[in-house]
């Protein structure tokens, strides 16, 4: 029965606003293509620089101190192939692993590169960490860095959010950059799982390209916020395959609406939200929004033939997302000051981005149709004691795995310059299908998220050498025959926060 007091007036407006929302939610599945999986939402948030034993080499124990975000694991969480009995007390390289208080979160940027993340490994006896991708001493802004930092790491009661999350859903301890390097190969392979075919195209890109592959830090060629250096990519992306299908994507970045807009850094210094090099679409001319056109509409976000070419601010993201019009495939990148980069970033800052946005997904009435993954785009150089198998051989001059030259023996006419794996990162999968409290140990890479994409929407592969067609699965992390629960936390702390509907 009616409320006596609701007009008709109010009533008509009420069946109005009821047939709308009716209205968009048909509009949005029928615009839902079939998928291999219940999954109809897949978000990629994707990190910057990061080893797994930087952010969980003593999972799931954290030291607890004083004053600090506390965490317990629930009975019965799994171990991790972490640091543990000699690997802290009696380490091979020149100091012990140390962990970092989250007083000071805030940490100097480590030596990234292709060939000097190859010499630290040392042919797999992982050694040399302090001596080739340490930085300092010196400073850098507010902060002071030494070459011993790259042994640090955090736990539970820094980057509580990320051990709670792995707490409640579910963890890859076993997956690996797809080659050495720093963000732009990382970017790219996450893409297309593939890092041959760059042309330098502008300034001088000696060192960003070897062989046919880029292997350092060019920017995009098809941006017109680039400052240096850049290059293009050849052959196809991922986008391509969506766009082939009509499934509705983009890639979201932090500032990309404005690439002059900047925050303060962990460092102190002016960070500009948007950096170039962290947006692998923009290599391909296919996929590029060289000028940054906004999309013409909400409609459009995430659909062909508009003129921001599936290429947007993080900021059209959420306009699509409250507008029932919540891309299929997206791919996430937080403005600069947050995506946990060390330097000009930290773990609180990338902790409140990633809390907030997986809050504000769970809100959504399409969550449980959502996966949502974080990966990181490298290492950062930080230590991690594990060595993946060396799938793609390389022989170059920047090669240096195995000695001068040497990652490995390539069959005749294998691509060069891409040796992989390389260093170890955390990898994550949040949604109602994935397993709970669950650590995943099959080997997998940066285009694992490739071949998930491909398979889920029966895009078929890329082709031209891409890793796609090898990469290992990310089924094991999901479970279709329940629903896990939601967990929303504080962005401060990490810890559970209002609306967790856990019962343990």
């Amino acid at each position: 029965m009616l409320p006596r007091n609701l007009s008709r007036r109010g009533i008509a407006a009420a069946i109005t606003a009821v047939l709308l929302a009716f209205s968009l939610l048909s509009m949005a599945e029928e615009t839902e293509h079939k998928t291999a999986t219940p999954i109809k939402h897949l978000v990629v948030i994707f990190q910057e620089n990061v080893s797994f034993d930087h952010y969980f080499a003593t999972y799931p124990h954290a030291t607890n101190p004083m004053g600090e975000p506390h965490f317990h694991a629930r009975r019965g969480t799994p171990t991790v192939n972490g640091l543990n009995g000699a690997l802290l007390t009696n380490n091979p390289n020149l100091v012990n692993p140390f962990r970092i208080d989250r007083a000071n979160a805030a940490t100097c940027d480590q030596d990234h590169g292709y060939t000097d993340e190859q010499k630290a490994f040392d042919g797999g006896l992982m050694d040399l960490f302090v001596q080739t991708v340490g930085t300092g001493p010196g400073t850098d802004g507010i902060l002071t860095c030494a070459k011993t930092d790259v042994m640090g790491y955090f736990d539970g009661n820094t980057v509580t959010a990320l051990w709670n999350y792995a707490q409640h859903f579910a963890m890859n301890d076993n997956s690996f950059s797809t080659t050495f390097g720093p963000s732009s190969p990382g970017a790219i392979n996450l893409v297309s799982g593939q890092t041959v075919g760059a042309t330098g195209v502008v300034g001088d890109t000696s060192g960003d390209i070897v062989n046919g592959t880029l292997i350092d830090d060019a920017q995009p060629a098809f941006d017109n916020c680039d400052t240096r250096e850049a290059a293009s990519m050849s052959g196809q992306n991922i986008g391509n395959l969506l766009s082939a299908k009509g499934i509705t994507w983009g890639w979201f970045q932090g500032g990309f609406r404005n690439c002059q807009v900047a925050h303060t850094g962990s460092d102190g210094k002016a960070k500009k939200d948007y950096i170039p090099h962290h947006e692998p679409f923009q290599y391909y001319q296919s996929t590029s929004n060289p000028t940054h056109l906004a999309p013409s509409s909400t409609a459009l976000i995430g659909h062909d033939g508009d003129q921001a070419n599936h290429q947007y601010d993080i900021q059209d993201f959420w306009t699509a997302f409250d507008n029932h019009n919540f891309p299929e495939v997206s791919f996430l990148k937080a403005p600069g000051f947050q995506d946990g980069h060390a330097g000009y970033s930290d773990p609180l800052a990338e902790q409140t981005f990633l809390v907030q946005t997986i809050n504000r997904l769970q809100q959504s009435g399409e969550w449980d149709e959502t996966a949502v993954i974080i990966l990181y785009d490298d290492s950062d150089g930080w230590y991690d004691h594990a060595m993946g198998p060396i799938v793609s051989p390389s022989s170059t001059p920047a090669d240096a795995l195995l000695g001068p030259g040497n990652c490995g023996t390539p069959k005749p006419g294998a691509q060069q310059g891409k040796c992989g794996f390389g260093p170890r990162q955390p990898f994550l999968i949040i949604s109602s299908f994935a397993k709970r409290n669950f650590v995943d140990h099959t080997i997998t890479d940066q285009s694992s998220v490739t071949r998930f994409i491909e398979d889920n929407w029966g895009l078929g592969r890329i082709g031209g050498g891409s890793s796609d067609a090898t990469a290992g699965t990310l089924l094991n992390m999901f479970d279709f025959s329940y629903r896990n629960h939601r967990l929303f936390l504080d962005p401060s702390t990490g810890l559970p926060a209002g609306g967790d509907d856990d019962d343990e």
